[in-house]
């Protein structure tokens, strides 16, 4: 097989809703603070023993259940988090024996933000290699077990959840070419360690650089896949900021697509915040069936990645 399609999504989020009202009864701030700078009005958080491996597996299954693909039939796991407070066994392992899936191949993928799409582009490499047929691909992160949340900077920012997707091989492939890298000198710009330390980031400079890279690399990514992007049916970016979200279609010419903003109900979820945003966007039904989409994640590392997908 030539190539890949995505067929299917899915996603999970926690029941609890925090919204900027309640969090501004936590830490001095205020709705009209945190909507301005970030657009972010509420978020979702994990229950303490709710693990990173619980909302990946409901996810994973959502996935599948929309595709109406048994988990017999997947031989590759890849789950993108950074969260994980597990070593060993991965996350993609714990997600494969929940689900019964027989002898797949499982890994995690640490690419912070981007993981996703990381996770995606292998997913559809091994699948035009020969070595898999069918892929579940997740993000996921409870990112608010890294969060001070005396900290304005930074609590109002995080959220959990996961997305997923499924992804089989196809005579006609149409999951495009990653475009990916780094951007080393700004490695440190956003950190994730565990409590006292937790969750930090330079928030001008990653802004800064949004705004000048983020789009060039956009017009790449579409120039890879052979498109224009006014071709674009749909726009996903990695959801950390709504002012760094909404100004990217007019800057790339994406002049009638649907830019994805679940930031401002999810708030940042780390690696699960493009394939969350993807489910939703689909579900929707505001992007058609076959439409290109484009998905770009960017973080921690500071890692990019992002390609073009067909609607499923």
């Amino acid at each position: 097989m030539p190539g890949s399609s995505v067929v299917a999504v899915g996603h999970y989020q926690p029941a609890r809703v925090l919204d900027n009202h309640e969090l501004a009864r936590l830490v001095d701030t205020s709705d009209e603070w945190i909507t301005r700078r970030v657009g972010i009005r509420e978020r979702r958080v994990a229950a303490p023993q709710e693990s990173v491996a619980d909302m990946a597996t409901a996810a994973a299954l959502d996935a599948l259940r929309s595709a109406g693909v048994d988990p017999g039939g997947v031989d590759l796991v890849l789950v993108a988090t950074c969260t994980n407070h597990d070593r060993s066994p991965s996350t993609a392992a714990q997600v494969a024996r929940r689900l019964g899936i027989a002898s797949p191949a499982v890994m995690d993928v640490n690419a912070v933000c981007s993981g996703f799409c990381h996770a995606l582009a292998l997913a559809d490499q091994a699948i035009a290699a020969g070595s898999a047929t069918r892929a579940v691909v997740v993000g996921v992160d409870k990112f608010t077990d890294f969060v001070d949340w005396s900290d304005r900077a930074t609590c109002i920012l995080v959220g959990d959840g996961a997305g997923a997707v499924v992804v089989e091989a196809s005579g006609t492939p149409t999951v495009g070419p990653v475009v990916w890298g780094s951007v080393p000198e700004m490695g440190d710009a956003v950190v994730i360690k565990e409590l006292p330390e937790g969750f930090s980031q330079e928030g001008q400079s990653v802004f800064r650089w949004t705004t000048t890279a983020l789009p060039q690399i956009a017009r790449q990514i579409c120039e890879r896949a052979g498109l224009d992007p006014h071709d674009l049916g749909g726009i996903v970016l990695h959801q950390a900021n709504l002012r760094i979200i909404e100004p990217l279609a007019a800057k790339i010419g994406a002049t009638r697509a649907v830019v994805a903003t679940d930031v401002v109900e999810s708030g940042n979820t780390s690696a699960a915040s493009v394939p969350l945003a993807l489910s939703k966007l689909v579900r929707s039904g505001q992007v058609a069936s076959g439409e290109p989409i484009l998905l770009f994640g960017f973080g921690g590392g500071l890692a990019y990645a992002g390609q073009v997908i067909r609607c499923p």
